[in-house]
């Protein structure tokens, strides 16, 4: 399993952005939805590393977060809320959001509860990093380019109006093949750290109540 706690930045001097963040994340198969779990914090449970990639960048991309991943066991059966829910996972994702408030310049993303935690981690960073680096301009091209789809740029071109060229120039500057490359990795690596999770028996207590 894959929990995912997701805290606002600055959250005083912003006024509160939970309501945009859980419609942008409505659509993500997850076990357990995004909802607010406490004050500016959100929580979700999924099982498919994907999934647990696709949020994650989706969040990073928003640049208003700190994200924290906890992989692992989580209490079954489950509850209708993660606020209701448990196990070694929450700890864990308690743990990794509290380490991705302290990431400094590096994109603020964490991954706990697992040997293979590091691995994974360090992969999300670096997507992370391509994410944050575009600019708005970039972002007006790219959403209208399919990854890996050929002529995917050649019908953006048209549909917006601008060259070709101007459109492979943004997308090679903003490593957005790249980014599409590396998000199975991310995942394979997630779903290698659940799977070392697991295979310790961990036994933490729990907790998905946020500090403070």
């Amino acid at each position: 399993m894959f929990v995912l706690t997701i805290d606002q930045r600055n959250s005083q001097g912003s006024g509160d952005k939970v309501p945009q963040l859980l419609s942008s994340l409505a659509d993500l198969p997850m076990l357990l939805a995004f909802e607010r779990s406490v004050g500016d914090e959100v929580q979700g449970v999924c099982d498919s590393a994907q999934t647990a990639v696709d949020a994650v960048l989706q969040v990073l991309r928003d640049g208003n977060w700190y994200v924290g991943v906890g992989v692992g066991p989580v209490h079954e059966p489950l509850p209708l809320s993660p606020r209701e829910a448990g196990g070694p996972a929450f700890v864990a994702a308690r743990q990794a959001v509290d380490r991705a408030k302290k990431s400094g310049d590096r994109p603020p993303i964490a991954v706990e509860g697992s040997p293979g935690a590091t691995d994974a981690e360090a992969v999300l960073v670096l997507l992370g990093r391509l994410i944050a680096e575009r600019t708005d301009a970039e972002w007006r091209i790219l959403q209208h380019v399919d990854p890996g789809k050929w002529g995917s740029q050649t019908a953006a071109a048209r549909k917006l109006g601008i060259s070709s060229q101007a459109v492979s120039k943004a997308a090679r500057r903003a490593g957005w093949q790249e980014e599409w490359a590396a998000r199975p990795a991310a995942a394979v690596l997630l779903e290698r750290a659940d799977d070392l999770a697991r295979g310790q028996g961990s036994g933490q207590g729990n907790s998905s109540t946020k500090d403070g």
